[in-house]
């Protein structure tokens, strides 16, 4: 038994001399300086060979995009304006700029207010929950020369009709247009549909009729923002409007 305790203690005297041989010619540091600790770095195999640990790789954070200054933000926001086909949200000039979106908002203004100020002949505004470029109305004599010249693209005096009594009547049946008109307009309809300019919206609950209402491109080529800005419609109403109401019911 005593044997078997001495060759016990022989070896770990032999195991704490070779730590200790392997620490000096380490730089001549504690045995505990040369024990990693888990995960932190290569651990010392057979032969004295290190075993790199496997680690994962750190992605850094991407840089931010540096911040225009004020000339630079305006003539990027000019330059998208020019070339885009319909009203851009702040949020999407945010996004292309990789700007905050709190300056997209009062660059705009300073942008428009300017134009209004050097008199140009086109201005800047909101239009359908965005932004774009517009002809000032009063050149809108010159523009429609320039536009329309030769060609048949305006809308019948039927169409404009109805589009007026879906622009204020609206969500509204065919039916209900008809009675407003005093005629059919299920070709009108059709015609206002494959513009772009109406689009059905549902059915009415009673009926199952099918309900139209103006798109976002009208707003677009009216140059409103919303429905709200419609101009009001008693002071192209007829004196005698009541007394026709009710000879017609």
């Amino acid at each position: 038994m005593s044997s078997k305790i001495s060759e016990e203690a022989a070896s770990t005297s032999e195991e704490a001399a070779l730590t200790a041989e392997v620490a000096a010619s380490a730089g001549g540091g504690a045995a505990a300086d040369v024990l990693p600790a888990p995960g932190s770095g290569p651990v010392a195999g057979a032969g004295g060979v290190g075993v790199p640990e496997k680690r994962g790789r750190r992605r850094s954070a991407p840089e931010p995009a540096p911040e225009l200054d004020d000339a630079e933000l305006r003539g990027a926001l000019e330059a998208i304006l020019l070339v885009v086909d319909e009203p851009v949200s702040e949020l999407t000039l945010a996004d292309v700029l990789e700007q905050p979106v709190e300056r997209i908002g009062p660059m705009l203004d300073e942008i428009a207010a300017g134009y209004t100020a050097a008199g140009h002949g086109f201005e800047l505004r909101r239009a359908a929950g965005g932004w774009r470029l517009y002809t000032r109305p009063e050149y809108a004599a010159y523009v429609e020369r320039f536009v329309l010249d030769g060609q048949s693209v305006r809308l019948t005096q039927a169409a404009l009709e109805t589009l007026a009594v879906v622009a204020y009547k609206q969500p509204v049946t065919r039916s209900r247009i008809s009675a407003i008109r005093g005629v059919n307009c299920d070709g009108v309809i059709r015609t206002l549909v494959s513009r772009g300019l109406v689009e059905e919206c549902g059915t009415e609950p009673d009926s199952g009729a099918f309900l139209y209402r103006t798109t976002t491109m009208f707003l677009e080529k009216l140059g409103l923002n919303s429905l709200d800005d419609l101009p009001p419609l008693a002071p192209f109403l007829p004196d005698d409007v009541e007394e026709l109401a009710d000879a017609t019911r």
